[in-house]
C-alpha cells in the first residue's frame, strides 16, 4: 500500500499550553485533498470575520466560543461541529481557552 496514514492519540497534546493573549496553530495534516489545522485560543482571543475559498469544517474539542456564521450567532462547546461552504463569512471568539480543529477540503479538480 503506497498511502500512509496519520494517527494522533490525543489532539490536546499537540497544544498543551496556550500563552495568554495568543492564538496558536499547528498543522496536523496537509496533502492534495485536505488540510487539517489545530487552533488553540487563549480566553478572549478571536479570529475576526473572514471567509475561506474552500469548504471548511470546524470541530470544537475544548472550551467555549462565540461563533458568528454569516449573521447567525452561536455558542460552541466541546463536541460542536460546523460545516461552512466556500466563501461563507464567519468569526470565532474564545470565551474560555479553546481547542478547535479546522479541516479545509481542497479542490481536487
Amino acid at each position: 500500500m503506497s498511502e500512509t496514514y496519520n494517527f494522533i492519540s490525543s489532539m490536546k497534546d499537540m497544544i498543551p499550553d496556550i500563552p495568554v493573549d495568543s492564538i496558536v496553530s499547528r498543522t496536523v495534516h496537509d496533502d492534495e485533498g485536505v488540510k487539517v489545522v489545530l487552533f488553540g485560543f487563549a480566553e478572549g482571543q478571536e479570529l475576526s470575520e473572514h471567509t475561506a475559498s474552500q469548504p471548511a469544517m470546524l470541530t470544537f474539542l475544548n472550551g467555549n466560543a462565540q461563533l458568528i456564521l454569516g449573521d447567525d450567532p452561536f455558542t460552541a462547546e466541546p463536541g460542536t461541529w460546523v460545516y461552512l461552504p466556500p466563501n461563507h463569512p464567519h468569526s470565532v471568539r474564545a470565551m474560555t481557552p479553546v481547542l478547535m480543529m479546522l479541516v479545509l477540503l481542497k479542490d481536487r479538480g
